[in-house]
């Protein structure tokens, strides 16, 4: 990756993303920050970037929209997706809608800037053939139906026929981000 790269940064935690804006940065590379889904929408009217990080999980917004509509804008623009709220369903919409790849918080810059260079996937990675828990199934269940449901947690809990409170604590346990 070149330092003459553009790099948009989609995150609505201020303090994360002003430290990769500045590590980036002390790389030589141009980065810009916006925090919402609205932002972005204004953003691209002027400049449209060759790289982005996005955050899964924004104060009102999916990520999934910025990806989405970053990929419209530049269908060649090198997408990474970062977040605290990882699942199954999620990662495959992402990478659907056009992100390169999809990093797990907690990551550092170095993780994100190889996940830009990163273009095919491993065939030597290695697959566990411990079975999956009840609870981790569960889990995924919950987010494949938060993500068809826009990350309405009542039309989720609909969804799922379980009560709203239910819900809501089993996503606080988790301590989604």
């Amino acid at each position: 990756m070149t330092p003459d790269a553009n790099i948009l940064i989609v995150e609505d935690d201020d303090d994360l993303s002003q430290t990769l804006q500045r590590s980036m940065q002390r790389r030589g590379f141009n980065v810009a920050r916006v925090a919402s889904a609205e932002a972005l929408r204004e953003f691209v009217k002027d400049s449209v970037p060759t790289h982005a990080v996005v955050d899964l999980k924004l104060s009102g917004d999916s990520g999934l929209v910025c990806v989405d509509l970053l990929h419209k804008q530049n269908p060649d623009m090198r997408i990474v997706v970062l977040t605290g709220f990882a699942s199954i369903a999620t990662a495959v919409e992402a990478i659907k809608l056009g992100a390169c790849n999809y990093l797990t918080k907690p990551s550092n810059t170095d993780d994100i800037l190889a996940a830009f260079e990163r273009v095919e996937g491993d065939s030597e990675v290695k697959t566990t053939n411990r079975p999956t828990s009840i609870k981790t199934l569960e889990w995924e269940k919950i987010h494949e139906t938060l993500v068809a449901a826009d990350f309405n947690i009542s039309e989720t809990a609909r969804r799922l026929g379980m009560h709203r409170r239910t819900l809501a604590r089993k996503l606080a346990k988790w301590q989604v981000q």
